[in-house]
């Protein structure tokens, strides 16, 4: 199975990069997602309830992060097992930019499955897989939009947000001059 695409942000590469590399934040995010621990700087774990097609099942995982290159994108290898259900492995290449206003994510992730899940259908199971992907950055999105609107209803009267981050006015118009 391959998967690629893009999605544009309106929160900074930072922002994007913190939240990317935040496991409360991608518990949330994930479809079906029920706990994400941080194992090591490069390695995470996580349990996640999905169903493709007639297939559902608890998967258990773990996702190790390989040439990193802070606030630019990594390289993500993951292998997870359903039980019965089968199993996947498989990676992901993630690439930020900046762009108009945002940021601009990019990705690409090739994966091969196993037992029932191998004998979906590669259809199937590649609809399955470009749903999941839709759902989880339409969940990022507004988490990213949701921090963007709480720093703003936060900041104190007289203070101007930049970078995504509340400065005070008077720095706001220092930079700004």
């Amino acid at each position: 199975m391959e998967l690629q695409g893009s999605v544009t942000m309106t929160a900074s590469p930072e922002q994007v990069w913190q939240a990317l590399n935040d496991p409360e934040v991608l518990r949330q995010c994930i479809p079906g997602c029920e706990e994400v621990q941080q194992i090591s700087p490069e390695e995470m774990h996580a349990c996640v309830l999905l169903r493709m097609g007639p297939v559902r099942a608890r998967f258990a995982g773990k996702v190790k992060m390989t040439d990193v290159r802070p606030m630019q994108g990594y390289t993500l290898n993951f292998e997870g097992s359903g039980g019965s259900a089968g199993f996947a492995r498989g990676s992901s290449v993630i690439t930020l930019s900046a762009s108009d206003g945002g940021t601009q994510l990019a990705y690409t992730a090739q994966a091969s499955v196993a037992g029932k899940l191998g004998q979906i259908g590669g259809r199937l199971m590649d609809a399955s897989a470009r749903q999941l992907a839709d759902k989880f950055f339409n969940n990022f999105k507004a988490h990213l939009s949701a921090d963007e609107a709480s720093a703003v209803a936060t900041a104190p009267m007289g203070a101007s947000i930049v970078g995504g981050a509340p400065v005070p006015a008077t720095s706001a118009i220092a930079r700004a001059g």
